[in-house]
């Protein structure tokens, strides 16, 4: 079985023996978006002929996921910020997308114009619990109807409006799709219905609008979002099967060079007495993407995030070292760092990416007082229990100091506030295996667990590190 993703900057191919049950071999090659993907992956496909062969090579069923020409763009729009759109938010990054914009309440003349300059392949509309507020999804749809838009809707709101909002955007021949919504009750997240619906959508409609029509002459089908196949894999490597034990609760970071993304899978309940959790609670399987902190497309970002001041001390080098690398990289996303300074610039740049997008992912703590003594309210994922963290990407698989990396996705008691694992193992996944297992699970869960089990390296620890 050959597994294929179209990454935004490589084409990966990973060749499983389903029989013998392991990896025969991977290959990757640049992808070639703006000509003609198949480029990139005949390249690939080549490559990996050569070393398993023809007969396996004619004979293997091929899928694929997809993040090339920007991956599948969403925006989201819902009614109270903090309740609908928040769900709304949860289930367009759950489902693999990356979120342009997000619109809340009554949807205004300027807000349709600004979503059709969103450039969006999906349009996610939610809002009201269910027998709650009607009125501002039917405004919703009525607007949304009205305008010039004709990119799928899916509806995942106050199920009292469904006959409406269909009617409604059945009169302009709208491509709507309605399913379960996101927040049926206060605090009653409901993200999958959606979830599935989108996927749905994504494998029918948006693999052609992107130009992936080619392909089809080479593969069986694609899948999944990229980020989706990995979510699917964190979920089945935590959770494990019926026949094959998981890893249990665990991270995934996976630095790239326009994003860093970070998964979870865990409940992430409080792990304190004194600890009252507040809000939504989020789903057990969690992913978010940080777009500004991609270590090449981004790479200024970060330093600004950081401080050049600090940046350079950090380092011990002058600001303009840091900064002429920084503007070289920024330009020529393919520079590979050759100097000694160049490569630690580029190490403190992926420190750097998974300090802050593990912080923005995690849980965190606010404390007041009461009667009883101190009490905390936690406003997200409690995951200092979490004892496995995975690292991917290139900044990760090429570094000479992996360690000190994953490290700062743990906790520090600099900010006792973030709660970020505290004795986690680190695994790094060196052979880009978590697509292919999220894809191969699809067919073969067992398998697929297998398999990344045995492809993750685990990465030793520095002294001194807990």
């Amino acid at each position: 079985m050959l597994l294929i993703d179209f990454g935004s900057t490589y084409t990966k191919v990973t060749a499983v023996d389903v029989t013998q049950q392991e990896v025969m071999a991977t290959e990757k090659s640049p992808t070639t978006i703006s000509t003609n993907v198949t480029e990139g992956l005949n390249n690939a496909l080549d490559n990996l002929g050569k070393i398993i062969g023809k007969d396996a090579f004619a004979k293997a069923s091929k899928v694929a996921s997809s993040s090339a020409a920007g991956g599948l763009r969403m925006d989201a729009i819902g009614f109270v910020p903090q309740l609908t759109l928040e769900a709304a938010r949860m289930a367009v990054l759950n489902a693999g997308a990356k979120l342009i914009n997000c619109y809340s309440n009554k949807l205004l003349t300027e807000d349709i114009e600004s979503i059709g300059q969103d450039q969006i392949d999906i349009l996610l509309l939610v809002g009201g619990t269910d027998g709650g507020n009607e009125d501002v999804l039917v405004h919703n749809a009525k607007m949304l109807s009205n305008s010039d838009l004709s990119i799928p809707i899916v509806v995942a709101g106050n199920r009292n409006c469904k006959e409406i909002v269909l009617d409604i955007f059945s009169k302009n021949n709208k491509n709507a799709i309605v399913t379960d919504n996101v927040l049926p009750e206060v605090n009653v997240l409901n993200i999958e219905p959606a979830r599935n619906v989108i996927r749905n959508v994504f494998m029918k409609h948006i693999v052609h609008a992107k130009g992936m029509d080619e392909v089809k002459s080479y593969i069986d089908n694609v899948l999944l979002p990229t980020p989706a196949a990995i979510l699917n894999g964190a979920k089945l490597l935590a959770e494990g099967t019926e026949n094959e034990p998981g890893l249990g609760d665990l991270i995934i970071i996976d630095i790239g060079g326009a994003t860093t993304d970070v998964h979870s899978v865990s409940e992430g309940l409080p792990s304190r007495p004194n600890i009252v959790l507040k809000g939504i609670p989020e789903p057990r399987a969690k992913r978010t993407v940080e777009g500004d902190l991609g270590v090449r497309f981004n790479a200024k970002s970060i330093l600004e995030s950081v401080g050049l001041k600090k940046f350079s001390e950090d380092l011990g080098l002058s600001p303009d070292i840091v900064t002429d690398w920084i503007e070289k990289i920024t330009n020529e996303t393919e520079t590979v760092p050759q100097t000694l300074d160049e490569k630690r610039i580029d190490h403190h740049l992926a420190v750097n990416a998974v300090r802050i997008a593990v912080d923005r992912h995690v849980g965190r703590l606010k404390s007041h007082y009461t009667p009883m003594g101190e009490m905390f309210t936690l406003y997200g994922k409690d995951l200092t229990e979490v004892r496995t963290i995975i690292g991917t990407g290139g900044a990760l698989i090429h570094s000479q100091d992996p360690s000190s990396i994953f490290q700062a996705a743990c906790y520090s008691s600099k900010q006792p506030n973030l709660l970020k694992p505290k004795n986690a193992r680190f695994l790094l996944d060196s052979n880009y295996i978590l697509y292919a297992g999220g894809l191969l699970s699809e067919q073969w869960p067992d398998l697929a667990l297998q398999i990344m089990k045995k492809q993750l390296l685990e990465v030793k620890k520095l002294e001194g590190e807990s």
